[in-house]
């Protein structure tokens, strides 16, 4: 999985797998989370917005089945 450096003061970088329609997003504390049945075009939309933590609130929080994620398994697995 290859993670994407991102220009917000709430996530400093995110993965997207499609195969699994599954978004994973880095807070700045190192949380990792998991977003499951993303759609594609809705990752494309939050990496074209201006405010990535303001399409989060909007658009994804508490809309999508989500898992935390331990950041030393993630690691492991990249």
């Amino acid at each position: 999985m290859d993670w994407l450096s991102l220009d917000s003061s709430v996530f400093p970088s995110a993965a997207y797998v499609p195969a699994k329609l599954t978004l994973y997003l880095r807070l700045r504390s190192g949380e990792i989370y998991s977003y499951h049945d993303f759609p594609t075009q809705q990752y494309r939309d939050f990496l074209a917005t201006d405010s990535k933590g303001q399409y989060f609130s909007s658009n994804i929080r508490d809309r999508f089945r989500h898992s935390h994620l331990s950041p030393y398994v993630m690691a492991a697995q990249t």
